[in-house]
């Protein structure tokens, strides 16, 4: 009895006090944000944006190194537990994506904002409001480009746990209806951007037009090429398949949305060195730039990233833990053209089948497009400042030919007799490269591009920061040139000898036009920037390129290795010859099937929503 009564006089005595101290009661949580909290505090807000922001998909990008060794220019020469990625072919499931999770989130968030932001300037919420609205239409296009039509979800779904789920399984949209939500989304909130004017790294009116140039000129391809085919990929309910009467205006959307970002001062290609290589290697490894659009920002001590770490030069690592994982693959190399606009091939031997001598393994590329001195790290090129020791053996004359000797052991000397005299000469470089090696060139290639020279930046604890460019100008120029070409315009040539003067060609180096020099064109300036592999597939050509072939040119990673010629008194001695190889540890070709056009629903998302129509061939 009398803990019951000491229990009702204290449940008494809380009751009263409360009624005359009622804040005594209703103190604000010190471990909780409150709605009210939340949505009016612009710190908070943009903290919750930060979060979105850092959430944007991808599948190549961000500095994902292993993602970029999948794709035809480059291969995997990192730790053996992953060779995978250099025999595997693409799954019913690649480039599957289906995060209803952020969707989810953005939708709650801008129903509060709405509800509950009562205190915040009406300009800074529309701001917000539109943020999180081009968040969620970037993520609509994620969706689209992988999936094809998904269902169009705006708003919160809720269960009302009345034992009837069906109202929360929405169908999918049409392909066209999602990337019309995109354009009309961006279309709507480009304007409320406008206050975020100058960034790179929050989106803003030119960002959400970047955005524009991208989706549409995706739609318009889709919906020419589709078609084009002996049997168009397609369903039913227009889940997957654009009409083809549909081309030329999501065509037309393209290029107007990148005229617009053309005219704007505040953006330009970056064209700051005279050396065009060195030029195109700073573009991205600066953060004071006016080529980036839209980037994720990196900084060290709070968020910095791993691929200098991953992939700088095997003798230039300031770890000696990891390096040299992603390695170039020598048809990239070849796709870069030469300066008097021939053809990329390297020229190993001559027409008689005889191999081409060169004083200096970086002659074989002079004249080259300097796009490839920024992107890639060759024989005989140098990297901060110090030329990289990339020599794979030796050539030595023997029964009227020369044969190739190499040595296990990077760096390693290759002794000679000199007419009686013994002499030494460096017999596979600190670089390499060595064939069924790991952390060290397998191609004879390092990549360059987004590899910072910033000190410490291979180091733990340290790492780079420089930015991964979602949007940049180069690819707002052939954005504008495919589209403007897709619809007859004379002028389409124009944007892409503007962006090729840039890059170090003379001007007006094109004088028509056509698909295979934009395909080319996007292909080296936009390598390893999360293109190539959406581009193939809108195009329609995946399943060309990747054949599975085991002669594929692209199908199948191959290298080039230099050696030293060790010939004594003859005047071949002390050059360099080249072969072409085909790494070891690359063992099986690239096979992109019909079926990887659009990728699987997973099995537990069709169970939960019978609605669900699913993609053709799966």
């Amino acid at each position: 009895m009398k803990n019951i009564f000491i229990t009702i006089s204290l449940m008494t005595l809380l009751l009263t006090a409360g009624c005359k101290h009622e804040d005594w009661l209703h103190r604000d949580p010190k471990d909780i944000i409150t709605d009210e909290q939340l949505w009016n505090d612009p710190v908070l807000l943009t903290s919750l944006l930060a979060n979105y922001y850092d959430r944007l998909p991808q599948l190549h990008g961000v500095f994902n190194t292993g993602g970029m060794s999948e794709i035809d220019d480059a291969m995997w020469s990192g730790h053996r537990d992953q060779n995978w990625r250099n025999d595997f072919q693409y799954g019913d499931d690649y480039g599957r994506y289906w995060d209803y999770a952020l969707i989810r989130d953005i939708n709650l968030s801008l129903e509060n904002i709405e509800e509950h932001s009562v205190s915040i300037e009406p300009e800074q919420k529309e701001l917000f409001i539109a943020e999180l609205r081009f968040i969620r239409a970037f993520v609509y296009f994620e969706l689209v480009k992988r999936m094809g039509g998904v269902p169009l979800v705006t708003e919160q779904l809720i269960y009302d746990f009345g034992g009837d789920p069906t109202y929360l399984q929405i169908p999918r949209s049409k392909e066209h209806e999602i990337y019309d939500f995109v354009f009309d989304e961006l279309e709507d909130i480009k304007d409320n951007l406008a206050l975020n004017s100058g960034s790179r790294t929050r989106a803003n009116t030119v960002t959400a037009l970047a955005l524009q140039s991208r989706a549409m000129l995706y739609a318009g391809s889709i919906s020419k090429y589709n078609a084009l085919m002996g049997s168009p990929i397609s369903t039913p309910g227009g889940e997957v398949g654009i009409p083809a009467s549909m081309a030329n205006d999501y065509y037309t959307k393209s290029l107007t949305a990148s005229k617009a970002i053309l005219s704007n001062s505040t953006y330009s290609l970056y064209d700051a060195n005279s050396d065009k290589g060195a030029n195109f290697y700073d573009m991205l490894n600066t953060k004071s730039t006016t080529e980036v659009i839209f980037a994720k920002d990196f900084k060290q001590g709070v968020k910095s990233h791993w691929f200098t770490y991953d992939n700088i030069v095997k003798s230039f690592t300031e770890d000696n833990e990891s390096s040299s994982t992603l390695t170039p693959s020598l048809s990239f190399v070849e796709s870069f053209d030469y300066l008097d606009g021939s053809k990329g091939s390297l020229r190993i031997k001559d027409g008689s089948g005889d191999y081409i001598r060169y004083e200096h393994p970086a002659d074989l590329f002079a004249d080259k497009d300097p796009r490839l001195a920024g992107t890639v790290v060759y024989p005989g090129a140098t990297f901060k400042g110090r030329e990289v020791s990339m020599q794979a053996g030796v050539a030595v004359w023997e029964n009227g030919r020369y044969q190739f000797r190499t040595s296990a052991r990077l760096g390693d000397q290759f002794e000679y007799d000199d007419g009686g005299t013994k002499r030494q000469v460096l017999w596979t470089g600190f670089d390499g490269p060595s064939d069924n090696a790991q952390d060290v060139s397998n191609t004879g290639f390092y990549i360059r591009k987004f590899v910072s020279d910033a000190a410490g930046a291979s180091a733990r604890g340290i790492a780079a920061e420089n930015w991964w460019p979602w949007f940049r100008m180069g690819e707002i120029y052939l954005n504008a040139a495919e589209a403007a070409f897709e619809l007859g315009e004379a002028n389409a040539v124009d944007y892409m000898n503007t962006l090729r003067e840039r890059a170090g060609f003379e001007p007006n180096s094109i004088q028509q036009l056509t698909t295979d020099i934009i395909r080319n064109e996007r292909r080296v300036e936009l390598a390893f920037e999360d293109h190539r592999f959406f581009d193939l597939k809108r195009w329609r050509i995946a399943h060309q390129v990747w054949n599975g072939s085991e002669s594929g040119p692209n199908a199948v990673v191959r290298g080039l290795y230099s050696y030293l010629i060790v010939r004594p008194g003859h005047p071949d001695h002390g050059k360099y010859i080249f072969e072409t190889i085909r790494p070891a540890r690359f063992r099986r070709a690239r096979l992109f099937r019909m079926a990887n056009y659009y990728s699987s629903i997973d099995q537990a998302v069709l169970n939960n929503n019978p609605k669900l129509v699913r993609n053709p061939f799966h």
